[in-house]
This record gives C-alpha cells, sequence and structure tokens, in this order.
C-alpha cells in the first residue's frame, strides 16, 4: 500500500470511529485531521463535494462515511 491516506474526522463521530479501526484492523497507516479545528480542511472535503464526516482521501479517490469494503481494497 503505497497511497497516502488521510481521514477527516470530527469529535463524537461514531462513524469515524469506525473508519479508523477498520484501517487499523486491515493495516493501512493513515493521517488524521480533525475537521472542528481545521477550516483549510473543512472547505477542501466541501470542494470535493462531502457533506459528511468522516471523509477519507487518498491520491486517487475519497469517500464519505462508514465504506468498510473501499477501506479493505486500501489494504489490497
Amino acid at each position: 500500500m503505497s497511497e497516502s491516506v488521510v481521514v477527516y474526522t470530527l469529535p463524537e463521530c461514531q462513524l469515524c470511529r469506525m473508519t479508523k479501526m477498520k484501517l487499523d484492523q486491515v493495516g493501512v497507516s493513515y493521517t488524521v485531521v480533525d475537521l472542528s479545528q481545521d477550516e483549510a480542511a473543512l472547505e477542501h472535503i466541501r470542494t470535493l463535494g462531502h457533506l459528511q464526516a468522516p471523509v477519507v482521501e487518498t491520491a486517487s479517490t475519497s469517500w464519505s462515511g462508514f465504506q468498510p469494503e473501499l477501506i479493505t481494497a486500501l489494504a489490497i
């Protein structure tokens, strides 16, 4: 896995926690960005068209919500 993965999260977000747990489970390393603390990051995910956390972004794609099948695909 050579892609850089960023997970944009919010505090108290259950789907964010589930996403990070799944990434850990499949062995994908990632960087966490707290959208409540980073206005530029919030604007960035809005320009990508996402309206809910978490947002997972790689070099080639991005998605929002808890998507276990997409997370597992990152580990392949």
